[in-house]
């Protein structure tokens, strides 16, 4: 029998499924292999959700809300932004307990954080962010400089790659209030050295905030040992959490006390069930919420944060390297001959758990792959971004994603 272009690579995918330490945890995921779907590669963008948790959910909606309903408030409604913060420090950013908590979206959270650290550092007029950052980050933050009268400092940072620790040295000065950063490139992947850069901040006396958005649940964190002063990011990513699933929150505990931000709402009081005139920030993490918490959101997130727990960040990141060498492998053969370039840090200690390939033709090529039930994502002007995550994805999804890709662009 003749051996086709496809029959090679495909095997050694099956054989680096067939000794991946995590490839039983994958059949924990729903849809994992529905065969309508043979490469989801966007798990940067939305994770496949786990059947423990649409389980979870529906004994949430029967018993939990449908039979304690407000009753639930006082048994654990009220708590659970803290208590799965606290789970989720331990096991995915390196925080001790008491300063991570769980609601609103990312933007908010942002802006909170952002304007929180700006009132921590009053006669400084500068904010540092690179001009390749998400473009929410950017937007806000052109928001808050506008409110108070502040000025932006614009990295120019290499899309290819990202801010590095040189850049920040020749922008952050006795000026600089707040430094905001991706921690991982949500276009490049390229991977901040966060301990470096807190290094810079503090030696010019400015605070560091963390988007974690495309890190939490790929890359091990150590918040608490970098030196983080204040961070943010999403669940429906890596944690799995589901769409519009609520952001979370970490402000360093030696900032709490005075830590004070903008949006006052009556869960972030001080004894908010008393219903007293004034506003005065609860203790501790809590001053971060404002309003009533999204507790049907949070359901899902604890069953990723309970597979996390078990498996271990060394291992998902091991594994995830494992992911983006083999699927830079694939690339190196079958799309750079047809025109495709590397868009990503091609060291895997400068890089996250996504790649980005750039081709004229990437647009169109995802919108047809879309059709064929193979799913990347498309970053303007030209990237075609793999998301591997890295519980739920195989190597033969990979290797079935960019053969597919290929045969779009030999098309």
């Amino acid at each position: 029998m003749m051996t086709t272009s496809t029959d090679v690579p495909a095997a050694r995918a099956a054989e680096l499924d067939a000794v991946d330490p995590l490839r039983p945890y994958r059949d924990l995921f729903i849809g994992a292999d529905d065969p309508s779907v043979p490469a989801y590669l966007d798990g940067n963008s939305l994770g496949r959700p786990t059947k423990a948790s649409a389980e979870r959910i529906g004994v949430f909606v029967t018993q939990s809300w449908g039979g304690r309903l407000i009753r639930g408030w006082d048994e654990e409604w009220y708590d659970l932004p803290i208590t799965i913060g606290d789970t989720l420090a331990r096991v995915a950013l390196g925080a001790a307990a008491g300063q991570t908590t769980i609601g609103d979206s990312t933007t908010v959270l942002l802006y909170k954080l952002a304007r929180g650290a700006l009132a921590l550092r009053p006669d400084r007029p500068e904010i540092v962010v690179d001009r390749d950052n998400f473009p929410t980050d950017r937007y806000v933050l052109e928001a808050v400089a506008g409110e108070l009268g502040l000025t932006l400092r614009w990295i120019e940072s290499d899309t290819r790659g990202g801010v590095t620790v040189d850049d920040l040295k020749s922008v952050v000065s006795e000026r600089t209030a707040l430094v905001v950063l991706s921690h991982v490139a949500y276009r490049s992947g390229y991977l901040v050295d966060a301990a470096g850069a807190a290094r810079v901040t503090h030696d010019a006396g400015a605070l560091l905030l963390l988007d974690l958005c495309h890190s939490v649940g790929s890359v091990p964190l150590e918040l608490d040992t970098w030196g983080v002063d204040l961070a943010v990011g999403c669940t429906y990513k890596y944690l799995n959490g589901g769409p519009g699933s609520p952001a979370f929150a970490y402000v360093r505990a030696d900032h709490q006390q005075d830590f004070v931000q903008p949006i006052w709402g009556w869960m972030g009081r001080d004894n908010p069930f008393a219903m007293e005139q004034g506003y005065r920030p609860a203790p501790g993490i809590r001053r971060v919420i404002s309003g009533t918490p999204s507790v049907l959101g949070m359901i899902a997130l604890q069953d990723t944060l309970a597979l996390l727990d078990e498996v271990g960040m060394d291992a998902v990141r091991a594994k995830s390297i494992a992911l983006t060498e083999y699927a830079l492998d694939l690339v190196r053969e079958f799309l750079v001959p047809l025109g495709a370039e590397i868009g990503s840090p091609e060291d895997s200690a400068e890089r996250g758990g996504h790649v980005i390939i750039d081709h004229p033709r990437f647009q169109t090529v995802v919108e047809r792959l879309w059709t064929k039930g193979v799913i990347p994502d498309f970053r303007a002007p030209q990237g075609l971004r793999l998301g591997l995550s890295p519980l739920s994805t195989s190597f033969c999804e990979v290797c079935a994603g960019i053969l597919a890709i290929r045969d779009e662009l030999t098309d």
